[in-house]
């Protein structure tokens, strides 16, 4: 009986690596695990990798707002404790004037300059 089943042998020692390892039930489960957590996974790391970079994108856009608030924070402080400020402010931006005075607007055609140059 023994003669008649032969016993298969391994052609080289990396198949006995193979099959004691690579075709383990759990090995295989593992890596198809980590592959549908990597690639196909809603929570995946690629999706995780996108969402960090939209996460740095708002908070650089974060810190431009929070700049631009000082800055205009400062100058509604300066603007409302300085009269002088709010003048220049007014004359600059509404060309309000003074009672006995005369403001000139003086408009420059682009056409012209184009023509200067």
């Amino acid at each position: 009986m023994k003669a008649l089943i032969k016993e298969i042998k391994p052609k080289s020692p990396s198949f006995k690596f193979i099959q004691n390892y690579l075709l383990n039930k759990y090995s295989v489960t593992i890596v198809l695990f980590l592959v549908w957590m990597i690639f196909f996974d809603s929570t995946s790391f690629l999706v995780v990798n996108e969402l960090n970079g939209e996460i740095k994108k708002y908070e650089a856009q974060l810190a431009y707002y929070k700049s631009e608030y000082k800055k205009n924070d400062d100058f509604y402080k300066k603007l409302m404790n300085d009269k002088s400020e709010k003048e220049k402010f007014a004359r600059e931006n509404y060309f309000m004037k003074k009672p006995n005075e005369e403001i000139f607007i003086l408009v420059v055609d682009s056409a012209s300059l184009k023509g200067a140059k």
